[in-house]
């Protein structure tokens, strides 16, 4: 199963990316395919500018739309988590809150 990693990025970018990298081990290790692209589009996507930003959201949310379930992981709701939290309620897939590991 793929399961959409929905965590923060922006802030304490070190600390997040540490954080995110920890879910997706998590969801390997129940035998899941984590697909987490706030790890993965930054690397040569640009967060800072408003326009690589939302090409990166678009991007996330098409990966999301492929997964078949969204692990809402963390305290923090940021506003990025929030467009993807309600995407994927408006297509119906299944959320998971995770707590902090």
């Amino acid at each position: 199963m793929k399961v959409y990693i929905c965590s923060p990025y922006s802030g304490d970018t070190e600390t997040n990316i540490r954080k995110a990298q920890q879910y997706c081990k998590q969801a390997i290790k129940e035998n899941h395919i984590p697909i987490a692209p706030h790890l993965y589009f930054p690397q040569f996507l640009d967060d800072e500018d408003v326009n690589e930003r939302a090409f990166g959201m678009m991007l996330a949310k098409y990966l999301l739309l492929q997964c078949d379930e969204v692990w809402i992981c963390g305290k923090k709701i940021s506003k990025g988590m929030t467009e993807e939290i309600a995407l994927a309620k408006k297509y119906d897939i299944p959320i998971k809150i995770k707590e902090d590991l």
